[in-house]
């Protein structure tokens, strides 16, 4: 990993952090571990910085993350959308395989990580294609791709259609230990949708992508994982009854996690039938009554882990027309900020549940808790971020570590943001200027 700003910090203090939004405490690192968490105001110590005022939360791990490179690095790279990740607060993000030539071989998962070795602002974990050249035909080696150091293995932005070959793929994974994270979409069914199908697709005339093409294709694949004994993923569930497919499943006690993206917590298909290519995601946004069915089942855990889909696109190409125009939005940079504002429904917000949902459980479902999603405890790694709790901050889109700025949420007012991220004692991102100031 190469940091982003400076060496490792060494000994220090962050003085009155407040671990998961509770009592201050300073916080000594030293060798790149937490060393100490004493009560606050404690004897001075040379190299202190001031953190009054923030949160101290698990640095995040997001599944799913378009860092497209190689092939696409007019929309993004590793190195850019990784300083993206960690200005979200990110340590860990697994990169899919969609890029240019796909990640389908051991060779080229080993030239992704390659370069993240030499360019990434944090710790990149390759995805592995399911089928070879994402054509839903032939397994790819799953088996070597995982010798080589992929993480998980998607086909995402095309589903994999043919049941024979998803439970050949579980079967393997299951060999390997590892997960199949499946993109839902049935190809019949979804069609050429371009919008979520009912109210928004009559009022725009656009093609409808109705909610049976993600459901029919989970009810399948959790009944396929089942019967293989092998643990499958569910990417960027969007509709009450996936959730509830999932719940049942869960339920039953087979091996099946779940994601939501940021926007479909908080955007509906109101906004797609605008018109705004903006809002064009695949799967769509869907009706207040789904948004609502995510919201209660990322609570309630039903729905493991928040994992933001960062699909960058280059301006030129999302001005098109709306069935011209590329599916995706950016999140790794305001995913926080949209979470913290769902769940805080006027109550304030419960910091252990989104360290939950985006650190520990995403570092659980792509086995990577030896160093990742770790507890806030003596003796841990120095990774984790720094959120303001009153940043009261309005998203430019501009204003972005990332290539490309196609967010849906420029304009949106939100109370919460990372300032900083340190993983391993290595500072990643400092948009608050931190570290920047003299320590005492």
């Amino acid at each position: 990993m190469t940091p982003l700003t400076r060496a490792p910090l060494g000994t220090a203090v962050l003085s009155g952090v407040a671990p998961f939004g509770g009592e201050p405490v300073d916080l000594v690192l030293r060798d790149g571990r937490i060393a100490e968490l004493r009560p606050h105001g404690s004897a001075p110590e040379p190299n202190r910085f001031g953190a009054e005022g923030l949160v101290l939360l698990p640095a995040f791990v997001d599944l799913h993350t378009h860092l497209r490179e190689p092939g696409g690095e007019d929309a993004e790279t590793i190195a850019t959308g990784t300083a993206a990740a960690a200005h979200g607060g990110y340590s860990d993000v697994f990169a899919m395989a969609n890029c240019t030539p796909v990640t389908d071989s051991p060779e080229r998962v080993r030239h992704v990580l390659g370069i993240a070795a030499r360019t990434a602002s944090c710790r990149v974990h390759a995805v592995g294609a399911i089928t070879e050249a994402l054509a839903g035909k032939q397994l790819a080696p799953i088996e070597a791709m995982v010798a080589a150091g992929a993480r998980m293995f998607s086909d995402d932005g095309r589903c994999v259609d043919d049941p024979v070959l998803v439970r050949d793929a579980l079967e393997a994974s299951g060999r390997a230990g590892t997960v199949i994270a499946q993109h839902a979409q049935c190809g019949r069914l979804a069609g050429s949708g371009q919008i979520n199908a009912g109210a928004a697709a009559g009022r725009t005339g656009l093609p409808p992508w109705p909610s049976t093409g993600e459901e029919t294709v989970v009810a399948r694949d959790l009944v396929l994982a089942a019967d293989a004994g092998a643990a499958l993923h569910v990417c960027h569930v969007s509709t009450a009854r996936s959730v509830a497919l999932v719940r049942w499943a869960k339920e039953q006690g087979w091996p099946v996690t779940a994601e939501v993206t940021p926007h479909h917590l908080l955007l509906t298909d109101g906004e797609a039938a605008t018109g705004d290519t903006r809002y064009k995601v695949n799967p769509p946004l869907r009706s207040p009554a789904d948004v609502q069915a995510l919201r209660a089942a990322l609570l309630d855990g039903t729905i493991d882990a928040v994992a933001t889909d960062h699909a960058p696109h280059p301006a030129a190409a999302k001005a098109a027309d709306w069935c011209g125009a590329p599916f995706g939005m950016t999140g790794l940079e305001t995913a926080l900020a949209v979470v913290a504002e769902v769940l805080h429904a006027g109550r304030g917000v419960d910091w252990a549940l989104v360290a939950d949902r985006m650190a520990h459980a995403p570092a659980r479902i792509g086995g990577i808790t030896r160093f990742a999603g770790r507890p806030i405890a003596v003796g841990e790694p120095a990774t984790f971020t720094l959120v303001d709790p009153r940043a009261r901050w309005t998203v430019d889109p501009a204003d972005t570590a990332g290539r490309s700025h196609n967010t849906p949420f420029g304009g949106l007012s939100f109370r919460h943001r990372p300032v900083a991220t340190v993983v391993e004692g290595h500072v990643t991102a400092d948009r608050g200027g931190l570290f920047s100031r003299s320590a005492r």
